[in-house]
């Protein structure tokens, strides 16, 4: 089933997209209302979007899907471009017949979002960007980044301890392991520390293996195209709205997504002061409240 910017749709339905290349990518669509496309973060990772869709399912119709070769997706040898990437996602517009959308990216889906939505803006009404990390280089924020990671696992120092011990041995563990591994290091993105071993699990529920090469691609992908002065020049004619949301306790330093508010013509930021780097967890309303103004 397909519908337009005119319709709507109320019941939970999952789907395999095509992709160009004959490979299947997840998907799924709830809610009622405008239609808001969701891109997850990694890179590398899954769709974790269930409580997102049920806190906006009344505002929208929501497509959550798996990238390229991740979690329910079929399984793929890349190619891990940007490129390859917004075809993935144009498949995925084109598959429920959307001519055009609400874009929302969380993280390393938020580069996918603004890569999809300088690609192809006539088929963007407006951008949704959360916890990204702008357009300069790595050196704007990820070396903050990882002191701000240590610093928090810190706080309970037998977890610290037992997440190193993981990290060394990363390539040789198993599942289980790599499950562990992960839900200990994604407990670091949420300041209610009480809880965060809690939130952190949920994320890992259910589990699938993590796409590494996928990961390590994307990132030095990255590496050599973000920073550089034509993406700031296509930034600076983006003629759609931007709402930039950010956690203020992100353990990414928000200064680094400074560069891509001063470089777009119409945006609007949002700073949700408790909130970490996923921000629809410590601050459902909040964050329910800035994407309700696209919507």
């Amino acid at each position: 089933m397909t519908w337009t910017e005119s319709e709507t749709a109320s019941e939970h339905a999952t789907d395999t997209v095509p992709a160009g290349d004959g490979t299947g990518l997840w998907a799924r669509r709830s809610g009622r209302g405008e239609p808001l496309v969701l891109c997850h973060g990694g890179p590398g990772l899954w769709d974790m979007f269930e409580e997102v869709a049920a806190l906006l399912g009344d505002l929208a119709s929501v497509v959550r899907w798996d990238q390229r070769g991740c979690g329910r997706s079929d399984p793929s040898d890349g190619p891990w471009t940007s490129e390859r990437a917004v075809a993935d996602l144009d498949a995925v517009r084109g598959h429920f017949g959307l001519e055009r959308m609400v874009l929302l990216g969380h993280s390393w889906g938020a580069q996918l979002a603004l890569s999809y939505a300088l690609a192809h803006p006539e088929r963007v009404r407006a951008l949704v960007y959360v916890s990204g990390t702008g357009i300069g280089p790595d050196a704007d924020w990820h070396d903050a980044y990882r002191d701000n990671l240590h610093a928090r696992l810190a706080e309970s120092p037998e977890l610290h301890a037992r997440w190193s011990e993981l990290t060394a041995r990363r390539p040789t563990l198993s599942e289980a392991e790599a499950r562990e591994n992960a839900v200990l290091q994604w407990s670091a993105e949420f300041p209610e520390r009480g809880r965060a071993l809690e939130h952190a699990g949920r994320m890992a529920d259910p589990w699938f293996s993590i796409n590494h090469r996928s990961n390590q691609a994307f990132n030095a992908e990255r590496k050599r195209t973000w920073g550089t002065p034509d993406l700031y020049d296509r930034c600076r004619v983006l003629d759609l709205p931007v709402v930039i949301i950010d956690g203020m306790a992100d353990i990414r330093p928000r200064t680094a997504v400074d560069s891509l508010e001063r470089a777009l013509p119409c945006v609007r930021r949002v700073i949700l002061p408790g909130a970490g780097h996923l921000p629809w967890v410590d601050d459902p309303t909040g964050f329910r409240q800035a994407v309700a103004t696209v919507l």
